[in-house]
């Protein structure tokens, strides 16, 4: 392997986990700590506006655009509702699916979720210039479709 892709996988790593624990920080700051997967309540929140979505997510959809598997988004699923943030209702077509639905005590939950997102950003990028970020997203998007072929 390359030196510099070498170094650069683990700065994404290292980028990766210093994230994750910035935003758990962020999170706890709004007792939203015991929300395991905070990205699935956004996910949840953002496809309410969709009418073809009618305020659920099927639980297969959610794994897809996430790229995780069904498994572990059934584990961070069956802890949001157990913390009464989702409720999961059978699919009546397809008893195999089941969809989503984000609870009053979720939607609540979004917003703190957004807000330690944002701060976490912001910290984050701060001193880019909007070229730079532009640059960036397009190497990431490139990244990741180079993967994806």
């Amino acid at each position: 392997m390359n030196p510099d892709a070498r170094n650069l996988d683990l700065l994404e790593r290292q980028l990766t986990q210093v994230h994750r624990n910035a935003v758990a920080a962020e999170l706890a700051t709004r007792n939203l700590s015991k929300i395991g997967h905070p990205m699935l309540l956004t996910i949840l929140e953002t496809s309410e506006g969709a009418p073809e979505r009618k305020t659920c997510q099927a639980q297969r959809d959610l794994a897809e655009l996430l790229h995780i598997s069904p498994p572990s988004v059934s584990n961070s699923l069956r802890s949001l509702e157990q913390g009464g943030y989702i409720t999961r209702t059978q699919d009546a077509a397809d008893a195999r699916r089941y969809h989503v639905c984000l609870t009053r005590k979720g939607k609540e939950a979004v917003q703190g979720c957004r807000e330690a997102f944002d701060s976490v950003a912001s910290r984050m990028l701060d001193g880019f210039s909007q070229e730079e970020l532009q640059q960036l997203i397009e190497f990431r998007r490139r990244m990741l479709q180079n993967l994806q072929d």
